[in-house]
């Protein structure tokens, strides 16, 4: 059985279309959402109604709360302090448009989903501010997953897709009590990140729409990417009075901001 999973479409209604078609030539026999439905582009009402109509299970990205519980992300957990400026335009833009009834399907949507061994989220299960970044400490990468209680773990969130393997890994634990110390060694069995990347606004390079599909009988990962018209997409995120940037980056496929020092942090204000 193959499954396509999706992440980060950030209202781009075009790029959204390309990818569904393309996983119709797949063959996927069901369809997962990692959230970020909203957010930088212009069509956040045709992307919501879009997911709603074909009833795809979908986890809440951190744009997704943001629009249901007002602006709670800083420069903790943006990249940088440029983007956390960028995002509060959009994310003001975003609340103006968005309508009550999507309003309403964001904030019903849940945090986590799981089917079998798969877990499914948008940053990590510590948080949908947390970036799983492909370098990330192995220590933290697997904790992640093994907290996640699955053996797969998909997310999103890094906008940049790929695939972390953690095979025979061990992890060790030492406790310092008193004058003593003891240590917990075990190893885990095989464990996996999936990174879908971003549909509406990648970050790996190049304008293409990412997500992944995964056969559950061969565990077989492939990354697609997808072209799609970006520049009709750019034309309506400055026709639509939005940051220029937005165009600018989404036609490069890059984020134009420093990254955080640390991509674990996330903000408790």
């Amino acid at each position: 059985m193959k499954i396509a999973v999706m992440s980060c479409i950030h209202s781009n209604i075009d790029a959204l279309d390309a990818v569904l078609l393309d996983i119709e030539t797949q063959k996927a026999e069901k369809i997962f959402c990692l959230g970020d439905l909203v957010g930088y582009g212009p069509y956040p009402n045709e992307v919501v109604e879009k997911i709603r109509a074909l009833d795809i299970p979908t986890c809440a990205g951190c744009w997704d709360e943001d629009i249901v519980e007002g602006l709670n992300a800083c420069d903790c957990s943006y990249p940088s302090l440029l983007a956390e400026k960028r995002g509060l335009v959009a994310h003001e833009w975003t609340n103006k448009e968005i309508k009550p009834e999507n309003r309403q399907f964001l904030a019903q949507l849940p945090y986590s989903l799981k089917e079998g061994n798969l877990g499914f989220v948008h940053g990590s299960p510590h948080s949908n501010h947390e970036y799983l970044l492909p370098e990330i400490d192995a220590f933290v990468a697997l904790e992640r997953v093994i907290t996640s209680g699955a053996d797969v773990l998909f997310c999103g969130h890094t906008h940049v897709p790929y695939v972390r393997n953690f095979d025979g890994s061990q992890l060790q634990v030492k406790i310092n009590q008193d004058k003593s110390s003891t240590a917990n060694t075990f190893t885990a069995q095989f464990k996996q990140i999936i990174n879908a990347g971003s549909v509406g606004e990648p970050r790996h390079g190049r304008p293409n729409a990412t997500y992944v599909i995964y056969d559950i009988d061969t565990q077989e990962v492939t990354l697609r990417e997808v072209n799609y018209d970006y520049q009709k997409t750019c034309t309506a995120i400055v026709e639509k009075g939005l940051p220029a940037i937005f165009a600018w980056r989404l036609a490069r496929g890059i984020e134009f901001a420093e990254r955080a020092d640390d991509p674990t942090h996330v903000c408790t204000r």
